[in-house]
């Protein structure tokens, strides 16, 4: 008699599963190519986009073909002895095992019960995080990146330096057996995307001096329409990560959007308070700063510790962006975007807030009598334990620290074979000279394109036929 799926499968996880990773994606594709696109001076929009859609199309690849089973894959070998915990054996996930079989991975960090979904499902969710994690970090050297050389460094980045973070924390590595937590990836993610743009904006260069003195948005809706899908997309960000459609999954919703509408009206009030006019791209700064703060700890802490997150959250990264900025060595790097305030060091607070704020009876998902190892079992500091904080500040140092080396060892091998930088004439130019094209062409031929619009036929309106 024919099923429609297995015993062990449960529609409503899988639904859920499936439906938060596409918010996810939607977060990059077209969440931030929006903001990029919108953020960037007009010449830098085609480019910022463009960088988008390749990164998050080459993390794919890499991610199914050996990636996704580096990170939640098995150990690589007890031969290894301590180093089979900092990384899981290679692998493809093409065959039909991956179609048809259970993900198999324990909830992390728990002694909870093994997913209920198939592990495509779980293969497509870590996808979308593994993917904005250099789309993210991409902000920080937007406006002179080689587009050429990004591509191969983002596949060596995922494989060398994401999937041993995520290992590490996430996949039953070392320091998860430690008892560090992080919950939809504070450290994973945005700490690393931190570093790993400040790294890279060090060695790659500047911009050109006009583009760091005349750095003005060209649409400023596209920035709030690509906000809005960061902000609404991390309800399946922080929400998917219980792997479970229960109360864990509502609660860290709720934290999320708490922690967030907190911190971006703080920001406002610090505008005010240092006698600035509060804009909106200050306003996406808070809101970003929110949703990165309470990532590791969307569902550890109930809505007084998401509240609490969002107005320390906000209140350190906005005096770190406006005044640690200008001491070294941050003055010295041209951080196109500022991706080591809002993710870098926002994703340190929220992961060393995590140790503080962490409320043993936020185990909703294994119900009252559920068995939750790990540090997190006796809570934060304010429940008098510092077991956790001692956690979440080693594995915050070694995120910081290996994301910084491994940036700097991946690119320095790419230079070897293709710049870094883009040409001095292309960066004057942009777009017409990087893509053959402009974010907003002119419509009468003699101003824009004196033979039309590439790939239109003249006065048509229809794409031109290929004579290939």
């Amino acid at each position: 008699m024919f099923t429609p799926s297995p015993t062990w499968l449960n529609p409503g996880d899988t639904s859920w599963q499936l439906t938060a990773a596409t918010l996810v994606g939607l977060m990059s594709v077209p969440g931030l190519a929006v903001l990029y696109g919108g953020v960037m001076q007009k010449r830098w929009a085609i480019n910022s986009m463009m960088l988008v859609f390749a990164t998050f199309s080459i993390v794919l690849i890499v991610w199914v073909l050996w990636a996704f089973k580096m990170a939640f894959g098995h150990p690589i070998g007890s031969g290894l002895g301590f180093f089979s915990t900092f990384i899981g054996h290679p692998g493809d996930v093409l065959g039909h095992t991956q179609e048809q079989g259970q993900a198999n991975i324990p909830l992390i960090g728990s002694a909870g019960p093994a997913f209920r979904f198939p592990e495509s499902t779980l293969v497509y969710f870590q996808f979308v995080f593994a993917a904005i994690t250099p789309i993210l970090a991409l902000g920080s050297v937007l406006g002179r990146v080689n587009f050429k050389a990004w591509i191969p460094f983002t596949a060596l980045w995922i494989t060398f330096v994401y999937a041993v973070d995520a290992f590490l924390l996430w996949g039953g590595g070392w320091f998860a057996h430690k008892g560090a937590i992080d919950f939809s990836g504070g450290y994973v993610i945005h700490l690393s995307a931190g570093i790993t743009g400040f790294t890279a904006a060090a060695i790659i260069g500047p911009r050109l001096q006009r583009d760091r003195e005349i750095d003005a948005p060209n649409n400023v809706l596209m920035v709030a329409t690509g906000a809005g899908l960061l902000w609404l997309g991390w309800n399946g960000f922080n929400g998917g990560d219980p792997y479970f459609a229960g109360a864990s999954a509502s609660a860290a919703v709720l934290n999320t959007n708490l922690c967030t509408a907190v911190a971006f009206l703080v920001w406002v009030a610090w505008d005010y308070l240092t006698g600035r006019k509060p804009s909106l791209i200050g306003g996406v700064n808070g809101m970003i700063t929110g949703l990165v703060c309470i990532t590791p700890a969307a569902g550890y802490v109930n809505g007084w510790g998401a509240m609490a997150m969002g107005l320390l959250g906000s209140t350190i990264v906005y005096f770190s962006l406006n005044y640690l900025s200008r001491l070294r060595p941050f003055r010295n790097v041209d951080d196109t975007l500022g991706v080591i305030y809002t993710h870098g060091i926002a994703g340190l607070a929220g992961g060393l807030m995590t140790g503080i704020f962490a409320d043993p009876l936020m185990r909703v998902y294994l119900g009252p009598h559920g068995s939750f190892t790990g540090a997190f079992s006796a809570g934060g500091v304010i429940h008098g334990n510092w077991t956790l904080l001692k956690w979440q500040f080693f594995a915050g140092l070694w995120v910081i620290v290996f994301s910084a080396v491994g940036t700097f060892i991946l690119l320095k091998l790419v230079g070897l074979f293709i710049p870094l930088r883009m040409s001095e004439e292309n960066m004057e130019i942009g777009d017409t000279a990087e893509h053959g094209h402009e974010v907003y062409p002119s419509d009468v031929p003699s101003l824009g394109y004196p033979s039309g619009i590439p790939g239109l036929a003249s006065g048509t309106g229809q794409a031109a036929p290929s004579t290939a």
